[in-house]
């Protein structure tokens, strides 16, 4: 499921473990929300879609780490996830990893380039 390179936002946008920038997606013919955030000086992105429940992660809009800045956190049912892999490690998400999405950075943008599994 892989779509053309496109640029979500200016690299500088995105603070170690600070807010995340939402963007919208193609996903088997249907809009849905991501969000990219960075992480041990790398871009990640997801759904924006908790692995317990289909619901929105952050609390406020773009706020989806946890009081640690270490872990994603779904504000609804406090599902937590690894920032770097999107792996469950606590709370009703009961092993299921959030959507990860292929992000790289260049020339200062970060780029979205497709979906890395499916969950």
């Amino acid at each position: 499921m892989a779509e053309d390179e496109r640029v979500i936002c200016a690299a500088e946008a995105l603070s170690e473990a600070g807010r995340g920038v939402r963007f919208e997606i193609d996903y088997f013919g249907r809009s849905v929300p991501a969000f990219v955030v960075r992480y041990e000086g790398h871009a990640h992105g997801y759904l924006n879609r908790c692995g317990h429940v289909p619901m929105q992660l952050d609390w406020t809009e773009g706020e989806f780490f946890d009081a640690t800045k270490r872990d994603l956190l779904c504000s609804t049912h406090g599902a937590m996830y690894e920032a770097q892999s999107g792996r469950c490690i606590g709370g009703p998400c009961r092993g299921t990893p959030l959507v990860k999405l292929t992000i790289f950075e260049r020339d200062g943008k970060i780029y979205f380039l497709g979906i890395e599994n499916d969950g």
